[in-house]
């Protein structure tokens, strides 16, 4: 089995439209994986990591109701398999293949089902998945601010892709666990809070703050706020839709992933604008909101900052963001992995993929010519020094994470007499204050 500590790196791999669906923003293309796939792989391994968040591009894989192709999948989910690298799996990256629109269609819940289904079926090997990466993000960006895919802002149109992102996401569960019972899915979801800027802003950072567990309180089950009852019912959901997720609840299957970033924290003004607050709470405080809400173990999925001119900005933020890992493990919550996202510079994102600049962002580990930055040596460093103290003091899954190496013995397992599939359970967390 690999540690109980999973140090990850990822892949991005997001894929929205704009400009009205005419142009595809491919950052797998922008940041040449396509062409250094097994460059990447490389370095990976090269920083001592055995876990990867990563996942075929959707647009290019999924070209019709039961029609694939996955030559690219097969090439390189066959190295990683190789290499003996956990993936976990996001099957769905911020964009849907251009015969299925966006994510106001409603037939894509039930068709991404069986996508899934087909992609386990095709690499039964896979234990973790992530099906829908950050599903409120997803909705927000693309039908809520109106930046991507449909480009709406309305209510409605958030609600409308919310309820499907969702509903997708379940789904797709459901269809994996068929397969695979012991699968096991981090839900990657970005983790916010909204500060009011004075007494007349309470109300609507209140609401705002509400708002953000929409997605995981409907996929994991939870009756939501009754504000935000009211809001779903006002803005198109039906009561069966809505108990359509009180009754699929699959949260025993599922590690809640937190995104962290400097921007994930807002300054809300009593006439409703919104600003980029910078961290205030930070992740630590803002991981015992959402733990404390659904009482998961949690994975740190996604978190970077850039590269500035002094040349250590982002190697600061990954102290800061490794500190709070460490501080929330020893206050008592279960937390499982960390992750700097991502494994190479991005492209565009300083505009939010908005435009199509082909403007490099030096967030990665390593640049886009694969030379390795500071950030890559620090976490590099991390992951060597505690690899060996986090494993025998960590908490533990009652389902074990399997390499791909071991997936005779994950099989054999969970069909021994007796099993009743994939729980994922907290044991009780240890109070060492290693490194303190």
């Amino acid at each position: 089995m690999i540690p109980p500590f999973m140090f990850a790196t990822g892949i991005e791999n997001s894929y929205p439209t704009i400009q009205g669906g005419r142009v595809r923003v491919d950052e797998m293309a922008k940041c040449r994986h396509y062409e250094k796939w097994r460059t990447d792989f490389d370095l990976v391994e090269e920083l001592g990591l055995h876990v990867l968040r990563y996942g075929p591009p959707l647009h290019r894989t999924w070209l019709g109701p039961n029609r694939y192709d996955w030559s690219f999948a097969d090439t390189t989910f066959g190295d990683l398999e190789k290499r003996d690298v956990t993936p976990i799996v996001d099957l769905c990256h911020f964009g849907l293949p251009d015969w299925l629109g966006n994510f106001q269609n409603p037939d894509f819940p039930i068709l991404f089902a069986d996508y899934a289904r087909d992609f386990a079926k095709r690499f039964p090997w896979v234990q973790l998945y992530t099906p829908v990466n950050e599903m409120f993000i997803t909705a927000n960006f693309s039908a809520g601010l109106g930046w991507w895919n449909e480009q709406l802002a309305s209510d409605k149109a958030f609600v409308t892709a919310l309820k499907h992102v969702v509903k997708a996401n379940v789904l797709a569960m459901k269809a994996i666990l068929k397969l695979r019972p012991d699968a096991i899915f981090v839900q990657s979801e970005s983790t916010e809070y909204f500060h009011a800027d004075s007494p007349a802003a309470i109300k609507p950072a209140e609401i705002a703050n509400s708002r953000r567990f929409l997605s995981l309180d409907l996929n994991y089950g939870r009756r939501v706020d009754s504000e935000m009852y009211e809001y779903l019912m006002d803005s198109g959901m039906t009561r069966e839709e809505y108990h359509f997720f009180l009754g699929n609840s699959l949260k025993q299957h599922c590690i809640m992933g937190n995104d962290y970033y400097v921007t994930n924290e807002h300054r809300v003004f009593a006439d409703g604008r919104v600003i980029p607050a910078g961290e205030v709470f930070g992740y630590d405080e803002i991981t015992w909101q959402y733990y404390g809400r659904y009482r998961l173990p949690v994975m740190h999925t996604e978190t970077n900052f850039a590269q500035g001119p002094n040349g250590d900005e982002a190697v600061f933020w990954l102290w800061k963001q490794w500190a709070n890992v460490l501080r929330v493990r020893n206050d008592g919550i279960p937390i499982v992995g960390f992750t700097w996202y991502s494994l190479t510079d991005q492209v565009d994102w300083d505009t939010a993929l908005r435009e199509d600049n082909g403007r490099v962002n030096a967030l990665g580990l390593f640049d886009l010519d694969r030379n390795i930055r500071p950030v890559g040596e620090a976490y590099r460093k991390i992951v060597r020094e505690w690899n060996d103290v986090l494993p025998t003091q960590s908490v533990c899954l009652r389902v074990p994470v399997f390499p791909p190496s071991q997936t005779e013995l994950a099989l054999r397992q969970r069909w021994r007499p007796g099993s009743h599939g994939a729980r994922v359970e907290p044991t009780a967390p240890a109070n060492a204050e290693a490194g303190h």
